[in-house]
C-alpha cells in the first residue's frame, strides 16, 4: 500500500538540523570537542587530520544507525527495533569503558601486572574505528528524542511502494542532523592550537569528559537516560505471561484489531479493539509521567473532536498501563484525565499485556491501524496537531 510523502524535503533537512540542539545532544559538545580530537594528544597537521577523520568516522556511525532503523519494514529492521534497549545498554557499557580508559585507570601498571589475559584495551583511545562505534550506539540512545520528522519518515519506509523514497528522505534527515558535526570537526582543528597551549586545562577537560562519559554510559545502562529524555521507557511488565514471539509478531503486524482483550476506560466501560473493526484507529500509548505525552494530550482530543467523536471512519483510542513503573493508580490516572479535560477513551491496560502485545518500547508511541485490522505504522515521539491529522488521513487513503 502507498504512503504519500507530504513532508517537503527541505523540512526533513532542516529538522534534523533542528536535532542537533536537542537536550540529548547539545550538552554534549564540550565531549565531542575534546575526545575526537584524539584528547588533543597530538600537535601540528597530523592531529588536524585525525580529527577530521574521526569526525567522518563518528558521523558514519550516526548515519548507518538512522539508516538501519530505515529499514523498519525488513527483517533487519524488525530485529534492531526489538533489540534496541540492548543494542543501547551494550553501548552504556562500552562508553562506560571509553570513561574508564580517559580517566586513564587502564594506564596503571599495577593493573598491568594484576591481569591475567592483556586486553587490548589501548584500542579504547580515540580513531576511526572506536568514532564510528561512539557515533552508532549514541544513535540509539539519541533516537527517541530527535524528532518525531523521522518517525514520519520510518512511517512511510513501511510501504514497500516508497522504500527507496523513505530511505532518500531518512538520508536526508540524517544528513541535516551530521552536518553540525562536521563543522564541529572542523571548529575543533581551529581550537587544537588554543588547546596545546593550555595543556593542564586539557588533562582537566579531559578528566572531566571520562567521568560525563561513565555517567552518560551508566544512564544508558540503567535506563536513567530514558527517563531523562522523557521519550523512552521501560516497557510495563506484565503478570500473564508474554506470548511466544512468532504469535505476538503475527497479532501486531498482522490483524491486531482482532484482538479481543477487555481493558475498561476511564468511565468502567468495557472496550475491545475487535469493536472498532471497520475504523481507522489512531491508538496512542502513554503516560502521565511522561512530559511529551501530556503535550500531545489537546492536541489528541482536537482530533477526536475533528473526526466525529469515535462515530465515524475514524477511532480515537490511548492506552496507559496503572502502577506500571512511575505510573500512578486507576484513581490517579481518572483524576489525571479529569484535570485535563480529557474525553477520548482511556483504556487501562492493568496488567501490561496490551503494551506487550504491541511491543511498546517508547512512550508516548503512536499506531495507525486501518480499517481492516492492519498496522500501517508507528511513529515513537511526540507529534503535533498536523501531523496526527496527516497520518490520520494516510490511514483513510491506504483504503482507497
Amino acid at each position: 500500500m502507498n504512503i504519500q510523502a507530504t513532508l517537503p524535503v527541505m523540512t526533513i533537512f532542516a529538522q534534523g538540523l533542528i536535532s542537533f540542539f536537542s537536550p540529548c545532544v547539545l550538552p554534549l559538545i564540550p565531549l565531542y570537542l575534546g575526545y575526537l580530537s584524539g584528547e588533543g594528544q597530538q600537535d601540528g597537521p597530523k592531529n588536524k587530520r585525525n580529527t577530521m577523520v574521526n569526525t567522518i568516522f563518528f558521523v558514519l556511525g550516526i548515519s548507518v544507525a538512522f539508516l538501519l532503523l530505515g529499514l523498519g519494514a525488513t527483517a533487519l529492521g524488525n530485529i534492531l527495533s526489538q533489540w534496541r534497549s540492548w543494542i543501547v545498554r551494550l553501548g552504556g557499557a562500552l562508553i562506560v569503558l571509553f570513561g574508564l580508559f580517559q580517566l586513564g585507570l587502564f594506564k596503571s601498571k599495577e593493573l598491568q601486572k594484576e591481569r591475567r589475559f592483556q586486553l587490548p584495551l589501548e584500542k579504547l583511545r580515540m580513531n576511526p574505528i572506536t568514532a564510528f562505534l561512539f557515533g552508532f550506539v549514541f544513535s540509539f540512545a539519541w533516537t527517541p528524542c530527535v524528532g518525531p520528522i523521522l518517525a514520519s519518515v520510518l512511517l512511510m519506509v513501511g510501504s514497500s511502494a516508497t522504500m527507496v523514497k523513505g530511505l532518500g528522505l531518512t538520508a536526508m534527515y540524517t544528513l541535516g542532523f551530521i552536518v553540525p558535526f562536521l563543522l564541529l570537526g572542523l571548529f575543533t582543528e581551529k581550537l587544537l592550537p588554543f588547546f596545546s597551549k593550555r595543556k593542564k586545562d586539557m588533562d582537566k577537560l579531559v578528566k572531566a569528559g571520562g567521568v560525563l562519559l561513565i555517567l552518560i554510559g551508566t544512564m544508558m545502562l540503567t535506563g536513567w537516560m530514558n527517563g531523562i529524555t522523557g521519550y523512552l521507557s521501560t516497557p510495563p511488565q506484565s503478570n500473564a505471561q508474554a506470548p511466544p514471539e512468532t504469535s505476538q509478531n503475527q497479532t501486531t503486524e498482522q490483524n491486531p484489531i482482532g484482538s479481543n482483550l477487555p481493558l475498561q476506560d476511564q468511565n468502567g466501560v468495557t472496550r475491545t479493539l475487535s469493536e472498532y473493526k471497520g475504523k481507522v484507529v489512531f491508538l496512542n500509548f502513554w503516560a502521565t509521567w511522561c512530559p511529551p505525552c501530556r503535550g500531545e494530550i489537546p492536541d489528541i482530543e482536537k482530533i477526536y473532536q475533528q473526526y466525529g467523536l469515535n462515530e465515524g471512519d475514524v477511532a480515537v483510542l490511548s492506552v496507559v498501563s496503572p502502577g506500571a513503573g512511575r505510573e500512578g493508580s486507576v484513581e490517579d490516572i481518572q483524576k489525571f484525565i479529569q484535570e485535563n479535560d480529557i474525553t477520548y477513551p482511556v483504556l487501562m491496560d492493568t496488567n501490561g499485556e496490551m503494551f506487550a502485545k504491541f511491543q511498546v518500547r517508547s512512550l508516548p508511541t503512536t499506531f495507525i491501524v486501518t480499517k481492516n485490522g492492519e498496522i500501517l505504522g508507528h511513529i515513537p515521539g511526540a507529534m503535533s496537531q498536523d501531523m496526527m491529522k496527516n497520518i490520520v488521513e494516510q490511514g483513510l487513503a491506504s483504503e482507497k
